[in-house]
């Protein structure tokens, strides 16, 4: 069991150096020469570094300490030492590879698609890894903690939202913004489907008063599975029974079509399932 901890350390530590280094090639040369900002702090000491000169990496170590000594207690040691050891990384290669100028393409929707998809593919292997880039990562955590019902991406959108206008307005440079948020969501998709995966199911709710003739038509036509759920209505103070079934993407328009069809007056909710285990969906062996 020890041996299978220690190699699983060893592997997230391999993910966090190679994420780490998408991080800082993607930085180097695609958004920083394009004036894309970057989120977090690296935003901040790449601000810092046009109006002084100073090092972005260095910078970005010296915004970051501080952090990292607030959170050592909070949020556990391995937590912050692999977080640290992937700031590290990408702030020590974003200074080695300023000594190694190399121009991918001056145009910045270019820049902001391969930036966005080379750094989240790096983010991605770091947060796979149980680490985070450091920077504001690190308070949004500290305030999901104080305020757990506003989720962390909103304080991670509040910070770098008001890094990208300061940015803008310092260097006149507001043309930059739509390429930065470009960038951004890219990353952020791109991140999202090495954390979760691709969203491949629809998980779907049905509220009506002719459960049972939609019961039945969604095993005989669809040919899918229904677990039935007791319910009550708060307003209406009625006991109902609630459907619930999972489907396939492309499973989603017959099922709105049949619940039409059967009980225009019901209620359908449907949600992404990121990964469903069972039988008509994925094997729930491990690889």
């Amino acid at each position: 069991m020890e041996a299978k901890l220690h190699g699983k350390l060893w592997f997230d530590v391999l993910k966090i150096l190679v994420g780490s280094s998408l991080v800082a090639i993607s930085f180097r040369y695609l958004t920083f020469p394009n004036s894309i900002v970057s989120g977090g702090v690296t935003g901040i000491a790449q601000i810092v570094n046009l109006l002084t000169g100073l090092p972005v990496g260095i910078v970005t170590v010296a915004i970051n300490a501080p952090l990292f000594i607030w959170a050592w207690k909070q949020l556990g040691k391995r937590f912050v030492g692999l977080t640290l050891l992937c700031m590290l990384t990408s702030s020590l290669l974003i200074d080695l590879l300023a000594h190694f100028p190399y121009t991918v393409t001056e145009e910045p929707m270019l820049a902001a698609v391969y930036g966005g998809l080379v750094s989240g593919a790096g983010y991605g292997l770091c947060y796979t890894s149980g680490a985070t880039a450091g920077g504001t990562d690190i308070p949004s955590r500290m305030l999901r903690r104080r305020y757990p019902h506003i989720n962390m991406t909103t304080f991670i959108l509040f910070f770098n939202l008001v890094i990208i206008v300061t940015f803008a307005i310092l260097f006149h440079r507001f043309d930059s913004c739509m390429y930065t948020l470009i960038c951004m969501y890219i990353t952020n998709k791109v991140e999202s489907l090495l954390l979760y995966g691709p969203v491949n199911s629809r998980l779907c709710y049905i509220i009506s008063d002719k459960s049972a003739d939609l019961s039945s038509a969604i095993t005989g036509r669809l040919h899918r599975g229904v677990t039935l759920l007791d319910g009550h209505g708060a307003w209406s103070g009625k006991s109902e029974r609630v459907i619930m079934c999972a489907v396939k993407p492309g499973q989603l328009g017959p099922l709105r079509r049949m619940v039409r069809e059967i009980d225009p007056k019901s209620f359908l909710i449907v949600g992404d399932a990121r990964t469903i285990y069972g039988h008509g969906f994925e094997s729930i062996e491990e690889d």
